[in-house]
């Protein structure tokens, strides 16, 4: 099965930990180009992180300049589209169980409207878009890989 994973960049780590797994599974698996560039070391996990916070010209954040640059909106509708389904790697997050933000939601968004499967890692976060959440009706694998068919 060809499976694209979900996150967030600070999830990096887990990211090719998951990755790695499913690939040994048998699955291929495409991660988010900008945990590919921190793997192949082109960036760091922490230059990343500061990008977020510092804001450049006309207000615009230096990550929200490298999402622009490389279209990783479509680039990853693109993926998704490819797919068999994804997976969303909701850990935890700034205090929040399973948090799932919004570059990820857009992707579930994506997979639910392109009939793929969707599985999260955990359960579904207790969030305000909770309901819309469960709405695309993903399958929770309770950390356990497995459990992908």
């Amino acid at each position: 099965m060809k499976i694209v994973i979900c996150g967030s960049i600070d999830f990096t780590p887990q990211i090719k930990e998951v990755s790695d797994e499913l690939t040994k599974q048998g699955h291929t698996v495409d991660i988010p180009l900008t945990s590919q560039r921190i793997l192949n070391g082109e960036l760091t996990l922490e230059d990343f992180l500061k990008e977020k916070s510092v804001n450049g010209d006309a207000g615009f954040r230096e990550s929200a300049k490298r999402k622009i640059a490389d279209d990783v909106i479509k680039r990853y509708y693109n993926k998704i589209n490819d797919s068999d389904a994804i997976l969303v790697l909701n850990l935890e997050k700034k205090g929040i169980a399973n948090y799932i933000g919004g570059n990820t939601f857009l992707e579930m968004g994506f997979a639910h409207v392109l009939n793929k499967t969707i599985y999260l890692y955990n359960d579904i976060p207790d969030l305000s878009y909770t309901d819309e959440l469960k709405a695309m009706q993903p399958i929770c694998l309770s950390g356990d890989l497995l459990k992908i068919e």
